[in-house]
């Protein structure tokens, strides 16, 4: 007797979304505050900047060289954190959770892309200094000075309070409205109509990440290709942390992106290779792309600028962070339509 064709396996049962509460609780509304109050040195430092105060900025810093373009210059950047305040009022209200899914998660992964590689990279650049990793008499012989150094502390310490207060208001939210979506572990995904595209995605990303990964391992490991005069002569253990912290943001972008296409980790939860796909693929692309706009900006001396191996690889980062946050939202577009009810249309 023949063999009947075998029929394709459902997909795995997604379960309703749950209620969101009422309101933002006591947890949640401190976190709000704590994201917001983190903003106020920022946006303080910046706003006396543009009304002309040199708080901060040592006598014959390249910042004072041209006035209209630093007022441009600090009012995007207060755009830039003024959102977070958005964001996380959005966070904690119910209109936020009425706002379209790519509205509230694209900027949370652009905030997420530019404020993780600073959460990481500061500490290890404090450490390093620790360490005895310093930055070498001969980079700042004859060099004009940026800022004072304490502005770095309280910039870069608000920052990181931003990301961690904004991140954990993020995962809540995100567990109210999307947590049916991220549940159970990779065994029990099933193949669905864009599989085999989001495979071929996934080979296609980790193929282009091997430039960034190849580049930062070979900095982080002495190599000065494609560096200029400025940042081989600045390089310190510092440096090295954080070329090495980059090559693991790279390594968390392909583990997470192959892990969900080919569904290898058994028993292993879905929102890990999702938290390393989202996390992996902002960091390279959004600090690729900002890096980009401050290549644009023409920096005075020749030493300074980015060779074209740094620019390039700046927009590789963008193109495999790009590719990978595609292939997230195709793959959670086909789980939200799997957890729809089925049935015949009126």
């Amino acid at each position: 007797m023949p063999k009947t064709p075998l029929e394709p396996r459902p997909q795995s049962p997604v379960a309703p979304p749950v209620a969101p509460p009422a309101g933002p609780g006591r947890a949640r509304t401190v976190l709000r505050n704590i994201a917001i109050a983190s903003c106020v040195p920022y946006l303080a430092l910046k706003a006396a900047w543009i009304a002309g105060s040199h708080l901060g900025i040592p006598d014959g810093s390249p910042l004072l060289d041209h006035r209209t373009t630093m007022i441009v210059a600090n009012g995007a950047t207060i755009l830039m954190d003024g959102s977070v305040v958005v964001i996380a009022l959005l966070l904690t209200q119910a209109r936020g959770r009425r706002l379209p899914a790519w509205l509230m998660a694209l900027p949370m992964w652009i905030a997420t892309g530019l404020l993780l590689p600073i959460m990481t990279g500061f500490p290890v650049q404090l450490l390093a200094g620790l360490l005895g990793g310093g930055t070498p008499a001969t980079a700042n012989a004859g060099r004009r000075p940026f800022l004072d150094e304490w502005v770095f502390g309280v910039v870069y310490t608000g920052f990181i309070v931003q990301g961690l207060a904004l991140g954990t208001l993020f995962v809540l939210y995100a567990r109210d409205r999307w947590g049916h979506l991220w549940q159970g572990a990779l065994r029990d995904l099933q193949d669905g109509p864009t599989t085999p595209v989001l495979r071929l995605g996934a080979v296609v990303a980790t193929v282009i990440a091997l430039v960034p990964g190849t580049m930062h391992l070979l900095w982080a490991a002495g190599s000065t290709a494609a560096l200029n005069p400025t940042r081989i002569e600045e390089r310190t253990s510092g440096f090295y942390a954080l070329q090495a912290v980059d090559v693991l943001f790279v390594a968390a972008t392909v583990a997470g992106v192959l892990l969900l296409a080919f569904r290898r980790g058994g028993g292993l939860p879905l929102w890990v290779p999702l938290a390393l796909a989202w996390g992996g693929s902002g960091a390279l692309a959004c600090w690729g792309g900002w890096m980009s706009v401050a290549s644009l900006t023409g920096a005075q001396e020749t030493a300074d600028q980015p060779t074209t191996g740094m620019v390039l690889l700046y927009a590789v980062q963008m193109l495999v962070g790009a590719l990978v946050v595609t292939q997230g939202a195709y793959f959670f577009a086909e789980r939200a339509a799997a957890a729809k009810p089925s049935g015949p249309r009126p």
